[in-house]
């Protein structure tokens, strides 16, 4: 190998940085977007894991002062017209219907238990909606980011070996910068790709149980309002 050329290749720069700024234009905005999308994902991630910690928080609470023994309507009135976490507004959804079911004169209107489950529902479903927003575009980034990573290197290549059919030499100085910029784009595809991929698995498993309780919760709780129907 030619000394000249090689010592002039040892003082290329090879920080990202600097690669960033040699790449070509498509190049650039593939790495653009794809650090984008990691700090966007970590961005959701972290929130997810804050959020999740507090709805589990906040149901082992409410669980502890329904099962306490309370009567359920003075826990109703305690928790207002506002109620704060699901687990509330579940409940409060619930005991709102349980009670627009009642004429005037005490008697139940037909059809309660089933309105009580539909109110109860709804409610599980907006805030299975909140637990889960997000997580698609985690699936999103975990599946596209390696392929356009890839569009990338591909892409970079190509330029690399433009570059060298135009100053025809294939020395090192001329190939590795070229090569060493397409091959980043694949790294950051991949460093946004799997930390998305294992998030999301792990977030999907832990929204799911969290909404599995609060099913569970409702069940109970219509359960416990259709023996005073029935009574």
């Amino acid at each position: 190998m030619d000394t000249t050329a090689l010592a002039h290749a040892q003082d290329i720069d090879f920080s990202l940085l600097a690669l960033f700024w040699r790449a070509s234009f498509v190049v650039k905005i593939v790495m653009i977007l794809l650090t984008v999308a990691s700090f966007w994902s970590w961005a959701i991630i972290v929130q997810k894991f804050i959020a999740y910690r507090q709805a589990r928080t906040e149901a082992a609470v409410f669980d502890r002062a329904f099962w306490s023994g309370e009567p359920l309507d003075e826990l109703f009135e305690s928790i207002g017209s506002q109620p704060v976490g699901a687990s509330q507004k579940i409940f409060a959804s619930g005991m709102t219907e349980w009670r627009r079911s009642h004429r005037q004169d005490g008697e139940l209107i037909a059809g309660a238990q089933a309105r009580i489950d539909r109110s109860m529902d709804v409610a599980i479903a907006k805030e299975s909606e909140g637990l889960t927003r997000g997580l698609p575009f985690l699936a999103t980034v975990g599946s596209t980011a390696p392929f356009v990573g890839l569009f990338g290197t591909v892409w970079g290549i190509k330029v690399a070996f433009e570059q060298i059919a135009i100053s025809q030499n294939t020395s090192l100085a001329v190939v590795a910068p070229g090569i060493a910029e397409a091959l980043v784009a694949t790294a950051l595809g991949l460093l946004a790709a799997i930390p998305a991929v294992i998030f999301y698995n792990k977030l999907s498993t832990d929204s799911d149980r969290i909404i599995s309780g609060y099913e569970a919760f409702a069940d109970e709780f219509a359960t416990i309002l259709s023996r005073q129907l029935d009574a």
